[in-house]
């Protein structure tokens, strides 16, 4: 638990993401007169609602995963039915051709075990080569080299075992190719969603936009707790004021900068020039996600693996109508998507509706597929490379830092910016 704020003491939270929602929260739990500050004209972030024509989407494909117990507890907090909201299914790589796994319920080394000796496509040699390496990685605590890369860490492994499995799994985790790979956060990944507790490893995957699932409750619930929100408001200043902070010139006692880190480099520059420069410094990663729609389609999964190529960019395709959304909606997913970016969008999503036919074949789209929209995060996450310093959470005395890319043992993910936001609560209240 985040120890109590002394009665009446204010706090401002710059950026209404994941991870600001989490600090406001956790905030107004523990006594703070807490006012938050965003930009948009919603809560969100990254992780939020669009509309295209009426259907409402999200400006990019996420999903949950068992090990996320802060954030459904957060979601919990706020009142959201996390049982409706998502679809909580097995953990299922497959491929398009019948390869993959599919992790069963149960203990989680046992239940790896059970998925790595039924996986298709795996000869009896690459199962041993992957159980061998597994459990050196659990005696060594799955720790590495931190400048080690994902691609360097499993080269021990079988071709089939890294296509199939870890590529496709760094760069969802990470967004980040595994030639450029941090080894280090992949493997605290795999600790946690394929080793850590039962039903860590469970595919969450949205019922419901990403808006109706944590940032619209979170709306709700702190204004009946008595927060202040200013939305469609972007910060322009922050000053030290003695022991206290100005937000354009409002005093607080407290400020979490839990906005993008060119934006909480730009405030915190003129009092804290050393971190300001480190949130800087950031490279970034894209994510595209093309929609397709075809009436009466189905996948043989919710989600499912694609094999990518020069022409075939998207690595997972989600049904969104086999998690109870919006049936014949599909979502396809183009992660470190830089190269496709530079292409252009009209480019990518004709590369996708092809790799679509191709890879599934043309008896799976009844009617022909038909684009309903590409849309782009061009900084999306930071590219979690190897040795990759991240900024530290304190800033200055009553100033902290939250989001996805702040020191921490996570990638930019959902998980990740959510702890974050808790933890930058708790530095101000010691």
């Amino acid at each position: 638990m985040v120890p109590e704020s002394e009665p009446g003491r204010t706090l401002a939270v710059v950026g209404g993401g994941w991870a600001g929602i989490a600090a406001a929260v956790r905030a107004v739990e523990q006594g703070w007169r807490t006012t938050l500050f965003e930009t948009a004209a919603q809560l969100g972030g990254r992780a939020r609602r669009v509309e295209v024509d009426g259907l409402a989407l999200d400006n990019g494909q996420h999903i949950l995963i068992g090990a996320y117990a802060r954030t459904l507890d957060l979601m919990r907090t706020v009142g959201s039915e996390v049982d409706t909201v998502l679809a909580r299914l097995p953990f299922v790589l497959r491929y398009p051709d019948g390869r993959g796994l599919t992790l069963p319920s149960g203990p989680p080394a046992l239940a790896f075990v059970r998925a790595m000796l039924a996986a298709r496509g795996w000869s009896a040699h690459d199962r041993l080569r992957l159980a061998a390496q597994a459990l050196r990685w659990a005696l060594a605590g799955f720790r590495c080299d931190p400048q080690l890369s994902a691609a360097q860490l499993s080269t021990r492994l079988p071709a089939a075992v890294r296509e199939d499995l870890i590529e496709p799994l760094c760069v969802a985790a990470l967004n980040t190719p595994a030639a450029q790979a941090s080894a280090a956060v992949l493997l605290r990944v795999l600790h946690d969603a394929l080793f850590g507790a039962a039903g860590a490893s469970d595919l969450l995957l949205p019922r419901r936009t990403l808006s109706e699932l944590l940032p619209e409750p979170a709306a709700r619930w702190l204004t009946a707790h008595g927060a202040a929100l200013h939305l469609g408001t972007r910060v322009r200043a922050l000053e030290r004021d003695g022991a206290r902070w100005r937000v354009d010139g409002r005093p607080f006692d407290a400020v979490v900068l839990a906005c993008t880190p060119p934006e909480a480099a730009r405030l915190a520059g003129p009092s804290a020039p050393t971190w300001a420069a480190a949130a800087a410094d950031f490279d970034y990663e894209p994510i595209v996600t093309v929609y397709l729609r075809c009436a009466g389609a189905r996948l043989a999964e919710p989600m499912m693996a694609l094999r990518t190529g020069a022409e075939a960019p998207a690595q997972f395709a989600f049904d969104h109508g086999a998690i109870g959304a919006t049936p014949g909606v599909f979502a396809f997913v183009v992660s470190g998507a830089r190269s496709w970016v530079e292409r252009g969008l009209a480019a990518t999503a004709a590369a996708v509706t092809a790799q679509a036919r191709q890879a599934f074949g043309a008896a799976a789209w009844p009617g022909g597929l038909t684009l309903v929209r590409v849309l782009a995060e061009k900084r999306a996450t930071f590219r979690c490379t190897p040795g990759l310093v991240r900024p530290r959470c304190e800033i200055a005395p009553g100033l902290s830092a939250a989001g996805d890319y702040v020191e921490g043992p996570y990638p930019a993910t959902l998980e990740g910016a959510v702890r974050c936001g808790e933890e930058a609560l708790r530095h101000l209240a010691r």
